[in-house]
Order: structure tokens, then C-alpha cells, then sequence
């Protein structure tokens, strides 16, 4: 997705995106957190980002990609906008008719009469 005659890039994102890079030849990924710093376009290599928590509001978090040519010159930029979506299954895990979110039975199930937890019953057609 390179504009013709780049030859380098780098990588700007908003604090509430986690980025790395993983170059061709490395096992490890590099984190980018330095704006201004660059890396040489090469065949292999992978840009990946995500956010870790909930958006305050639609398109808060954005990563800028900058291309260059030779000599360090600025040719062209790729950007996207991306909104964190936060789920939590909220169920009614002591079945007295109240969906808690924070209900201390939330995390074990017991079975019987006086059990507790959260019956699921999934539909997969």
C-alpha cells in the first residue's frame, strides 16, 4: 500500500493505541512508541495495532503511517481512525431476576438448588 518511490516509513499513534512492528528476520516484535522514528520499507514487514480498552467516543484513537524517499523526504500519509468496543457478559448469576454486573457469583457456578451462576444457552444456526 506503499506510494510509488517510498523507500522508508514510520508510525505515529494516539496514547490509547499499542502498536509493534515486525520486521522480517526478527522473532521479537519492536514496540513504536518514538514519533520520528523510521524503518526501511521491506517485504515481510508487519505493522499491528490494537487498543485495550473502551473508547470514550467514536474515532478517539487514530494511527498515522508517513512514507518517505530517498533523502528523507515526506511523499504521502495513511491514516485510520479506530473505536474501542468494550463487552462484558452481565447475567443474573445468583438467579434472583437482577442482572449485576459486578456480582461476586459471576466467576464460579455451583450446581443444585442453592447454586449459583450463570446458565448460557447458545444458538448456532
Amino acid at each position: 500500500a506503499a506510494p510509488a518511490g517510498a523507500v522508508a516509513f514510520g508510525v505515529k499513534h494516539t496514547d490509547g493505541v499499542s502498536a509493534e512492528l515486525l520486521l522480517r528476520g526478527r522473532a521479537e516484535p519492536e514496540p513504536v512508541a518514538a514519533a520520528g522514528a523510521r524503518w526501511p520499507l521491506e517485504e515481510g514487514t508487519v505493522l499491528r495495532f490494537s487498543i485495550s480498552r473502551a473508547s470514550s467516543e467514536v474515532n478517539d484513537n487514530k494511527v498515522t503511517v508517513s512514507f518517505y524517499a530517498e533523502g528523507g523526504k515526506p511523499i504521502n500519509q495513511a491514516g485510520v481512525f479506530l473505536t474501542g468496543v468494550g463487552i462484558s457478559l452481565d447475567v443474573d448469576a445468583d438467579q434472583d431476576g437482577v442482572v449485576e454486573k459486578n456480582s461476586p457469583n459471576k466467576a464460579s457456578w455451583a450446581w443444585g438448588p442453592e447454586g449459583h451462576g450463570a446458565i448460557l444457552l447458545v444458538r448456532c444456526d
